[in-house]
């Protein structure tokens, strides 16, 4: 799928971290970006900075989804690529000093991290599907959800986590089955350590202990470099149904 200019395209969790880094470089290419977000004054800042759209959006209620993708569709058209950055990552054991894990929490991570992906996905499929096809191939769209490392490697403490990602990870190939009489094709990247806000916001030791147990490039990863994956996945028609893997090598201990 060619990113022709004017192209439109939502990301959700826009405001920040890996969706920012993707908002942007979809700006770059020349495609109208709608944010969706729950911070407004982040959401807001980056639009404005890509001349996008912002909506705020709830990932987890679906009328406020549905109205942010009428809003989103109103201003720049049917999106034909969606990607959602939007998600938590909680940590908490599943019994810590005689304590069950909060189930609210556990709960709360599903919502966002899988529900509000797989709604967005959805919504966003429903409208590609009708839409006119871009090439001789009969593409419609491309969805590009985000899983993580930690769905194969979830780590101690990261059981809400590693379950919602590994969500991610299942529902990629029978989504892409579903969509692909219409032309939607659907992938997920699950990066590793990634220089992100909430990555950053650790003390300084504990990004350099994290970042030299990645093998090459034995660093954090810059969401530039997730955001330039989205591109290919956009450009590369014969991607879909797979999971992507975007982590140096690094393969995660028990803790």
């Amino acid at each position: 799928m060619i990113l022709d200019k004017g192209m439109a395209a939502v990301v959700t969790g826009g405001g920040s971290g890996l969706g920012e880094a993707t908002a942007r470089a979809l700006a770059d290419k020349g495609l109208k970006v709608a944010i969706f977000d729950r911070n407004a004054e982040a959401g807001e800042a980056v639009a404005a900075d890509i001349g996008g759209l912002f909506c705020n959006a709830d990932v987890t209620d679906a009328d406020s989804m549905a109205a942010a993708f009428g809003a989103a569709r109103a201003a720049h058209g049917q999106e034909r690529v969606l990607v959602s950055c939007a998600g938590i990552a909680p940590g908490a054991k599943t019994v810590s000093k005689g304590e069950p894990h909060d189930a609210q929490l556990f709960r709360t991570t599903l919502d966002i991290n899988l529900y509000g992906v797989f709604l967005a996905s959805s919504l966003s499929a429903a409208g590609m599907s009708e839409a006119e096809a871009l090439n001789d191939d009969g593409e419609r769209g491309v969805i590009i959800n985000t899983a993580s490392i930690a769905a194969f490697d979830g780590q101690m403490g990261q059981i809400a986590y590693a379950a919602s990602k590994a969500g991610i990870v299942g529902m990629t190939l029978p989504m892409a089955r579903d969509l692909s009489r219409s032309g939607v094709r659907v992938m997920a990247i699950a990066p590793g350590l990634f220089g992100t806000p909430m990555m950053k916001g650790l003390p300084q030791e504990v990004q350099d202990s994290l970042a030299d147990k990645t093998p090459f490039p034995q660093r954090l990863g810059d969401p530039a470099e997730f955001a330039s994956m989205v591109c290919t996945i956009c450009e590369n028609t014969m991607m879909n149904g797979e999971v992507i893997r975007l982590d140096g090598a690094i393969r995660m201990a028990a803790r």
